[in-house]
């Protein structure tokens, strides 16, 4: 029998592991929510507290901060408790940040804010490390980037809703007034109820140790990790792809309503229905294309596109440049599981330690935002692009590193 869908998350041994895809699935969406969610609290600190670009690039440092500082730690969580506990971890120290907003809305203080974002952070932190490396096991290893961009494509659907939502509750107030407590509230409600869920379920140990690739069959016997050479330079890459989507996402309500005279609910929705849609469907086409081209190649041709993309928005053009936005959320669609699944590729039994590393690559995402706001106080907004654009280079060269011959016989 050979009902390809099965087959996407059954082992060569006939394990079929669709339950628990599904189930880990659904967190996707969580973290994606939480993430965009944070490119409207930007420009809405900085109208309502009054902190400049650059301090309000600080929303994104101090969560992605958290990944730098909670990935060891949550790859010790899952070594000891499982991929189940690292998921209860996660979901409980999320649905806290998120209730601290409740207060948070009273005092009104921007430290207090970024507080309640690092914990949210640290959450996120426990919750990729162990969703995203879970998925690629969970089936034949020669699927695994094919599984983690379908399981992505939800991540994109909460990328598309937290603008959106957070649009409405910050900027389309007639009276001026905005409540950020509400949204944080529900989403904290939310996931400490998924966590009451997943206290009553099973998720299987699936021993990563005995993956297979026919590709990398030697790598698996290296005895240390920094040995495989696509795991190491993979590291630089997600750090790279992470940094270029954060400071994007951080600055897209910015560029849009500077160049293209848009308000600031109606360049949320536009991020949230028209960039943020791209990047699912993106995420869910590039699934679709992996079964018949090989991973690298694509991950090659999304990032010449991106980097044409942020050559443009260095014109500052309105029109032009919201063009350019919608290629690069369409082509960066795939580079963080396609990057994240490459870098795994044939590490066997390292991949819980090999997880927890790349995840702390995700802290790139502190630092592009910074950068980008120093240069658009200083110089222009549309000048910042140059950041994300070198990014997207490093990654061309990472896809072209593992497309040449060599780059199989290690």
């Amino acid at each position: 029998m050979n009902f390809k869908k099965i087959n996407l998350v059954q082992t060569e041994d006939g394990h079929n592991y669709l339950w628990p895809y599904v189930l880990v699935t659904t967190l996707f969406f969580l973290w994606g929510f939480a993430h965009s969610i944070l490119d409207v609290l930007n420009k809405h600190f900085q109208d309502t507290l009054g902190v400049s670009k650059t301090q309000s690039a600080l929303v994104q440092a101090v969560v992605y901060g958290g990944y730098f500082l909670m990935a060891l730690p949550a790859g010790q969580i899952i070594r000891r408790l499982g991929y189940r506990g690292g998921v209860l971890t996660g979901l409980l120290l999320y649905g806290i940040g998120s209730l601290l907003f409740i207060p948070g809305g009273q005092i009104n203080s921007f430290p207090f804010f970024l507080f309640s974002l690092f914990v949210i952070g640290c959450g996120l932190t426990c919750l990729e490390t162990a969703a995203n490396p879970y998925v690629t096991v969970l089936g034949n290893r020669r699927d695994a980037e094919r599984r983690i961009n379908l399981s992505q494509s939800f991540n994109g659907l909460g990328w598309i809703v937290g603008p959106i939502v957070g649009g409405h509750f910050l900027f389309a107030s007639q009276s001026g007034k905005s409540n950020i407590s509400v949204p944080y509230a529900i989403i904290g409600i939310l996931v400490i109820c998924v966590a009451a869920i997943f206290t009553r379920v099973k998720l299987p140990e699936v021993d990563d140790s005995k993956e297979e690739d026919s590709v990398c069959h030697t790598s698996e016997k290296a005895s240390s990790l920094w040995s495989h050479r696509n795991f190491v330079v993979g590291m630089i890459a997600l750090f790279l792809y992470v940094a270029a989507q954060t400071g994007i996402n951080s600055f897209f309500i910015n560029y849009v309503t500077e160049f293209s005279h848009m308000d600031r609910a109606a360049a949320a929705n536009l991020l949230g229905y028209g960039a943020m849609a791209l990047f699912m469907l993106g995420r869910m086409g590039g699934s679709w294309i992996m079964s018949a081209v090989r991973a690298e190649s694509v991950l090659l041709y999304c990032a010449i596109g991106a980097t044409a993309a942020m050559a443009t928005l260095l014109t500052g053009t309105g029109g032009l440049g919201i063009a350019a936005f919608m290629l690069c959320y369409l082509c960066e669609s795939i580079m963080f599981p396609t990057i994240f699944a490459l870098a795994l590729r044939g590490v066997g039994a390292h991949t819980k330690q090999a997880s927890s590393y790349l995840i702390m690559c995700i802290v790139g995402g502190a630092v592009a935002p910074v950068l980008m706001g120093l240069i658009a106080d200083y110089c222009s907004m549309a000048l910042a692009f140059a950041i994300p654009l070198i990014c997207f280079v490093g990654i061309a060269l990472y896809a072209m590193m593992l497309l040449k011959p060599s780059a199989h016989a290690e």
